[in-house]
C-alpha cells in the first residue's frame, strides 16, 4: 500500500512515522526547514513513551513519488486548495484522496440528493479547482483529534490523542475505506469508519467555528473562552445558529450545546490554531471554518447576525495583519492553473 502525507506538518508528521509502523510504503510532502531537517536526519516523532526516528522519503516535488493509493491531504484548507493542481502526479485510476483537515470540505455535498446535489461551496473551493481537479468521487473524509506540533524542524511532538475519524461521502463501507482503516489500525491508531461522517465534521466545525475566532480576536485560550460569561455567552449563540443551519441539511448533533461548550472548557490552556496563526504572522484559516457556515446559511435561509458579526471581526483583524484574504480575488481556472 502505497501512501503519500500531503503536508507533513505536525498532524502529518504524526501521520506519517506512525503509519510506517504498519509496512506502509509512506511517503511525504512537505517544504522550507523541516523538509531539509526530514532529509538529512529523518523524522522524529516525541511521544510520552519515547521517541521515534523514520527515514521516508520525503520531497517538495509531487511527481517525484508516482501515483498512490492514498494521498492524505494535511494541509489546511486554503493551502489544499493551492496545492491542487501539484497532486496530480500522484493521481492515478483508484487513488483515494483523505481530507484530513478542519472545517467544511470541499466535497461536502456530493453524494446528496435533492435540491443539494453536488452542490459547490465557493467560500472553501473557489472555482471549483479541487472539485475538477482531484474530483469528489476520489474523497474520504477524516476528522482529526490529536494534537501535535513541530518543535524544531524535523521533529513533531505528540500532545494527546490518537483518533482520526473516517467516512466515505455516499456513507458506504467500500473495501478502501475498510483497507485504510485497517492500516491505521496497525499503526496502533484509532480509525472508526463513521457511518455518516459529515455528523463528526460538525461536531468538531461547531466549536471551531466560534472558539478560534473569538480568541484570536481576545488572544483568550481556550478555557477562558469557554467560561468567561461574556465570551460563553457568544460562543453559545454562534454555536445555536450553526445547530439550525445543520439540521436544515441533515446533519444529526450527538451532544448538546452545554456538553460542548464544557469539554472545550476542560482542555485547558489551550491557544487554538487560529490564535497560533495570528501570532506567528500565518494565513489565518478563517473560510474553512466559518465563512462556508455564513454561505450554507444564506443556501438553507437561517439568519446567523452572531456568526456574521464574529465573521466581519475577524476577517479585519486578518486583513490588519496581512493574513487575510487567503485565497486571491481572481481565481485562475482549473484547467489553467494545472499547466502553470
Amino acid at each position: 500500500m502505497k501512501i503519500c502525507i500531503y503536508g507533513a506538518g505536525a498532524i502529518g508528521g504524526y501521520l506519517g512515522v506512525m503509519l510506517s509502523r504498519s509496512g506502509a510504503d509512506v511517503s511525504l510532502v512537505a517544504r522550507g526547514a523541516h523538509l531539509a531537517a526530514m532529509k538529512e536526519n529523518g523524522l522524529r516523532l516525541v511521544r510520552e513513551d519515547g521517541e521515534a526516528v523514520v527515514r521516508l522519503r520525503a520531497t517538495r516535488d509531487p511527481a517525484e513519488l508516482g501515483v498512490q493509493d492514498y494521498v492524505i491531504v494535511a494541509l489546511k484548507s486554503h493551502q489544499a486548495w493551492e496545492a491542487a493542481p501539484a497532486m496530480r502526479p500522484l493521481l492515478g485510476p483508484d487513488t483515494a484522496v483523505v481530507t484530513a483537515q478542519n472545517g467544511v470540505p470541499w466535497w461536502y455535498f456530493h453524494g446528496f440528493e435533492g435540491q443539494y446535489a453536488d452542490l459547490r461551496l465557493n467560500s472553501v473551493d473557489p472555482g471549483d479547482r479541487q472539485w475538477n481537479l482531484i474530483g469528489p468521487e476520489r474523497a474520504i473524509g477524516c476528522t482529526v483529534y490529536p494534537a501535535t506540533e513541530i518543535v524544531a524542524p524535523g521533529v513533531v511532538r505528540h500532545v494527546y490523542g490518537d483518533k482520526f475519524g473516517l467516512g466515505e461521502p455516499a456513507r458506504k463501507e467500500t473495501p478502501r475505506i475498510r483497507r485504510l482503516a485497517e492500516a491505521f489500525e496497525a499503526a496502533g491508531l484509532k480509525a472508526p469508519i463513521m457511518p455518516e461522517i459529515r455528523d463528526d465534521i460538525w461536531l468538531k466545525l461547531w466549536g471551531n467555528l466560534c472558539f478560534n475566532p473569538i480568541s484570536a480576536l481576545t488572544r483568550a485560550t481556550l478555557d477562558v473562552v469557554a467560561t468567561d460569561p461574556g465570551t460563553r455567552s457568544l460562543a453559545r449563540r454562534m454555536m445555536l445558529e450553526a445547530e439550525r443551519i445543520g439540521r436544515r441539511i441533515g446533519v444529526h448533533f450527538r451532544v448538546d450545546v452545554e456538553r460542548r461548550i464544557n469539554g472545550a472548557a476542560k482542555v485547558g490552556a489551550h491557544r487554538t490554531s487560529m490564535l497560533q496563526d495570528l501570532e506567528s504572522g500565518k494565513p489565518l484559516e478563517i473560510d474553512a471554518l466559518l465563512t462556508v457556515v455564513q454561505e450554507m446559511a444564506r443556501m438553507v435561509d437561517v439568519e446567523t447576525p452572531a456568526i456574521d458579526a464574529v465573521l466581519a471581526l475577524v476577517q479585519q483583524l486578518g486583513r490588519s495583519k496581512g493574513l487575510y484574504p487567503v485565497f486571491p480575488e481572481e481565481v485562475v481556472a482549473p484547467e489553467i492553473a494545472a499547466d502553470s
